[in-house]
């Protein structure tokens, strides 16, 4: 694997509890159920985008207190 191979690889954010919500979100990764599926087809530059995503989920998703 060269230099740029390394710096290509995105790790899924999947921990293993995949269960999609109402929203087809799941509830673990916040990924929905069609960027879980083509994860594997994803460019790195589509992962980290998929990634960016998933983290303005969450942030939108914690309560206020």
């Amino acid at each position: 694997m060269n230099k740029q191979q390394v710096t290509d690889i995105v790790k899924s954010p999947c921990i293993g509890v995949c269960s999609l919500d109402e929203q087809d979100l799941c509830i673990a990764c916040k990924r929905s159920g069609m960027q879980i599926a083509e994860w594997g087809i994803y460019t790195p530059a589509e992962k980290r985008e998929v990634l960016e995503t998933i983290e303005q989920r969450s942030a939108d998703l914690k309560p206020t207190s």
